[in-house]
């Protein structure tokens, strides 16, 4: 794709607001996609390189639920919780991803990630400070942490370890009086451990992704008849079964709709793949 590379800098009607409030800010960004994504109301979401299946999951759940709330995602295009939660935001059409790099605005890294690079550009917004051919440096990547999180109205951090450079980018939001979230882990497990100790100094605890999408659209929420707009005569009935009884099961389903079994499970797989149901322990339930 042709890369269409604009330099903004602070008397550019492009630069973003929440920039001009930070210690140190970039004196000019170099931006490729849409630039009204800059002054956009977002939600940043990082983690650790290093990750769990739990945390590659809610990564892109959440990338995703806030795709489709409308809500632009920002994030580092690095490997791990970055990735997957750009990915679930580009899994829902309409969904805008916002790329924050420590290399010059032409060079993703790591190089295994050209093909999402291309994907962001595409759907929505890269950004850099740094101009291209700059392949990044030592202080570079620490030093974007800064912007990820001057550009989002809250930041969430997924999993990180003891000395994550995730924990930068969430002091930098502490800093500049931002809401900081933090997903509980495995207090066992080492990549929970940074997240862990974020919730003790007084993170603030996401246990269900709706709080996250209030925070940032406060009375905007979309209601139950906005999410299935778009869904077919028995997809919604069976919709608003699962919504009604906050999870039920198959054979619930079929007696109150009158549907076969068979023909519940299948348009249960269907919704299920549209991200609006999930399956646990024999019952159907809405996605958050």
């Amino acid at each position: 794709m042709e890369r269409d590379i604009k330099i903004i800098d602070e008397n550019s009607e492009y630069y973003p607001e929440n920039l001009r409030l930070i210690a140190n800010r970039p004196k000019q960004l170099y931006c490729a996609g849409d630039l009204k994504l800059l002054n956009s109301t977002s939600i940043a979401v990082i983690g650790s390189r290093k990750y769990t299946i739990y945390g590659k999951n809610v990564a892109s759940m959440i990338g995703s639920t806030l795709a489709q709330a409308g809500v632009p995602v920002v994030s580092g295009l690095a490997g791990g919780i970055d990735t997957f939660a750009h990915e679930g935001v580009l899994s829902v059409d309409g969904g805008r991803p916002i790329a924050v790099l420590g290399t010059g605005i032409d060079r993703p890294y790591p190089k295994k990630n050209a093909k999402l690079y291309e994907r962001v550009l595409e759907a929505g917004l890269i950004v850099s400070e740094y101009p291209p051919e700059f392949e990044g440096a030592p202080y570079s990547f620490p030093a974007r942490n800064r912007i990820i999180a001057g550009l989002c109205t809250s930041l969430v951090v997924i999993e990180a370890n003891f000395k994550s450079g995730s924990l930068i980018t969430c002091q930098f939001a502490m800093d500049q009086g931002k809401t900081v979230y933090a997903v509980p882990g495995n207090i066992n497990s080492q990549f929970s451990m940074g997240t862990n100790l974020l919730l003790r100094d007084g993170a603030t605890p996401l246990v269900v992704i709706d709080d996250l999408i209030a925070d940032i659209k406060k009375d905007n929420l979309p209601t139950l008849e906005d999410k299935a707009a778009s869904l077919g005569e028995d997809e919604r009935a069976i919709f608003f079964v699962i919504a009604r009884n906050d999870g039920c099961s198959v054979d619930y389903i079929s007696h109150e709709l009158n549907i076969k079994s068979s023909k519940v499970n299948a348009i249960l797989t269907v919704l299920e793949i549209k991200g609006y149901v999930t399956t646990f322990g024999g019952k159907a339930y809405l996605s958050k």
